[in-house]
């Protein structure tokens, strides 16, 4: 068996080798890219204007120069582990190896050095061993309140040498080996140490951030972090039942029966509302939601995460799925940590040994625990929220009734609200669909039923998806009871069949004889999916009189012609892209097209769109259409055929003919025909 050649084996291990590296060290592998025109082992680094505060680059951020909204600018510095030389270019030269103690002053945390020393620490670190420290720099411990700080280096032999303690592993431990969700036992009576390792590079030990990494030493590996780590003991729960701020909190969690899933090991961030975060909600609304515990619980989980997000992590916006199976955006603006783009998180980073705590001073009420008025009023249909109130329909919104509102976007209104009567009342009933239903199962051809007992069609197209007339505008929001489908048009259920909709209409009178005349009244009258484009009465006059003459008098060409107008499916306006194509009842091809907002049928521009029948849909045309064989090369007036002239005393059927003389021998003709012939589909 023949072997793989060795440059291929080793250039798949150097594949694996670099697929296997760590974020972090995937973030810092970019930032030497960024940085070798200056010399080798030059790191490129991001610096937040007006702070100390930096950060390696990845190219997301190398581009956009902003961390948390903030401007950055880059400088270049030596990459960690190595240092400059006089007159060199770049850092060229590995620090010095020493033990922990020594490494320590090198790497910019002398504070902890010099607490090292005075706890007696100093002589276990700077001896034989195998430790990994989590330094914190000197403007961390800086940071540290008065009062705590005098509690550590008033009692250096206890305090200070148990808070240095557990900031040490006893091993080394690389970037490379500190794995997201994981714990690692400190050497302070083996409390652990929680670590997460972010897809952005950004590793955090008790919710600290890495800031210089993987400095190595001849007795174990120096992490520098920008804040001192405390102690933690209490799990998410137990934090929610000592927190005077959480009492409302505490209530609902008991009351949801989530404690033990908070008390549980594993990994979770908690978006804790506090009690003025639930009292800003209005008292109705809140009793509504405090006494359904469907609705209560999915509030609740709505404020977990399924994964412990430490602020210095978010560097930039993201989305984060949250324990009730949605997302919330998290992000930052400054030093603010945002959820969905507002700055509500008033404390943040409160560690539990099973996650982390962020304090929100407002509620985060999800969709699945809102009225389908809620959900509307937050929405694009808040107009049509009006209409519906005026109508007297608020109960159906807001109760418990499973049902589908088909609220039409705010555009649709935007020549003012129209007038709330019985006909409109009963035109909104049929707005509201029995049952709540999700979009994403809707299937061609099915039927819902309305509160106004109207029966409407769902069509599935390959750009939209309509009910009716009326195509989704937007996202499902699946509320607590009903569900919100914005739609972008009032819809018109069906009344008739086509044929009935066509005698309905004075426009269409000459089509309405002409399809009888040619035996196809039967047709349009069945159950079926057609398309008509109707010849308008101002179509067939626009007609040269003997064209027009010679067509009605000839019933089979009169069929074919008006076939050319039928197609055998549904097309509703809402599903016509730059062209579609449909195959006519007569055989040939009809090109509809989109233009302007106009829809246009072989060119020709569309008067009216999507009068509904229950067996298909109308559009009036100001034009007859002509098939490709049937289009005369050069049109002119012919004389009127004599044999017309006997059906004159029959223009008296309509009134247009009585208007028009110039149709009044058609509709003659057309009457004579309509016994006679019996054409179909």
């Amino acid at each position: 068996m023949a072997h793989p050649p060795l440059p291929l084996l080793l250039a798949l291990a150097l594949g694996l080798a670099a697929a296997a590296k760590s974020p972090y060290q995937q973030v810092l592998q970019h930032s030497r890219l960024r940085g070798r025109q200056h010399g080798p082992n030059v790191c490129a680094v991001q610096k937040l204007i007006g702070t100390n505060r930096k950060y390696f680059t990845n190219c997301k951020q190398w581009y956009q120069r902003k961390i948390c909204g903030k401007s950055t600018v880059i400088s270049y510095e030596c990459c960690p582990g190595y240092e400059k030389v006089p007159g060199e270019k770049g850092c060229p030269a590995a620090l010095p190896l020493s033990n922990i103690y020594e490494t320590l002053g090198v790497v910019g945390s002398a504070t902890t050095q010099l607490y090292s020393d005075r706890s007696n620490l100093r002589p276990e670190i700077e001896g034989p061993g195998s430790f990994t420290i989590f330094a914190p720099s000197n403007e961390a411990w800086a940071s540290l309140s008065a009062e705590t700080l005098d509690s550590l280096v008033s009692n250096v032999n206890i305090e200070l040498l148990n808070a240095l303690r557990y900031h040490m592993v006893n091993k080394r431990v690389l970037t490379d080996d500190l794995k997201h969700g994981t714990t690692l036992n400190s050497m302070y009576q083996d409390l652990p140490i929680q670590i997460h390792h972010y897809p952005n590079g950004i590793v955090t030990v008790n919710c600290a951030r890495l800031l210089k990494a993987d400095h190595h030493a001849t007795n174990g590996v120096v992490h520098v972090i920008d804040k001192v780590i405390a102690t933690t003991t209490n799990s998410i729960q137990q934090i929610i039942e000592t927190e005077e701020s959480l009492e409302t909190l505490r209530a609902a969690v008991a009351a949801s029966d989530l404690n033990s899933l908070l008390e549980s090991e594993g990994q979770y961030t908690l978006l804790a509302p506090t009690n003025e975060a639930f009292e800003k909600i209005p008292r109705e609304t809140l009793n509504r939601i405090l006494g359904d515990p469907e609705a209560l619980r999915d509030l609740l989980n709505h404020h977990i995460l399924k994964s412990a997000m430490c602020a210095e992590a978010i560097i930039a916006g993201l989305t984060m799925e949250t324990l009730e199976g949605t997302t919330l955006d998290v992000g930052c603006s400054g030093e603010e940590l945002t959820l969905n783009g507002k700055p509500i998180i008033a404390n943040k980073d409160v560690l539990a040994t099973n996650g982390v705590v962020h304090f929100v001073n407002e509620l985060l009420i999800p969709d699945s625990a809102k009225t389908l008025f809620e959900l509307a009023q937050e929405s694009e249909v808040s107009k049509s929220m009006d209409v519906f109130r005026q109508a007297g329909l608020s109960s159906h919104l807001t109760g418990s009734e499973r049902v589908t509102l088909l609220a039409p976007v705010n555009d649709v209104f935007k020549d003012g609200l129209p007038i709330v009567d019985s006909n409109m009342k009963n035109l909104l009933l049929n707005h509201i669909v029995r049952d709540q239903l999700s979009s994403k199962y809707l299937y061609h051809g099915q039927k819902l039923q309305t509160l106004g007992d109207k029966e409407l069609r769902v069509f599935v197209y390959r750009n939209n998806l309509c009910i009716e007339n009326a195509c989704i505008a937007a996202h499902d929001k699946r509320g607590r009871f009903g569900t919100l489908f914005s739609v972008d048009k009032m819809l018109t259920p069906p009344s008739g069949s086509v044929m009935d909709v066509l005698k309905a209409d004075h426009r269409f009178s000459t089509l309405v004889a002409a399809i009888q005349s040619a035996g196809l009244t039967e047709n349009l009258n069945r159950p079926g999916t057609f398309t008509v484009f109707a010849p308008t009465n101002e179509a067939f006059r626009a007609m040269p009189q003997g064209e027009l003459n010679k067509l009605m008098g000839n019933a089979k060409e009169l069929a074919n012609i008006l076939k050319f107008h039928v197609a055998d499916e549904i097309l509703v306006s809402g599903a016509v892209g730059a062209l579609v194509r449909l195959k006519s009842m007569q055989g040939d091809k009809l090109e509809v097209s989109m233009k302007n907002n106009v829809i246009h049928i072989n060119k020709e521009p569309v008067a009216e769109s999507d009068i509904m029948a229950t067996n298909g849909v109308v559009y009036a045309v100001n034009s007859v259409l002509q098939p490709q064989a049937s289009r005369p090369q050069e049109r002119g007036d012919e004389p009127a055929d004599p044999a017309l002239e006997i059906f004159k005393q029959a223009s008296a059927i309509s009134k247009v003919s009585q208007r028009n003389p110039r149709l009044a021998p058609v509709y003659s003709r057309l009457l004579a025909r309509m016994k006679e012939n019996s054409g179909g589909f």
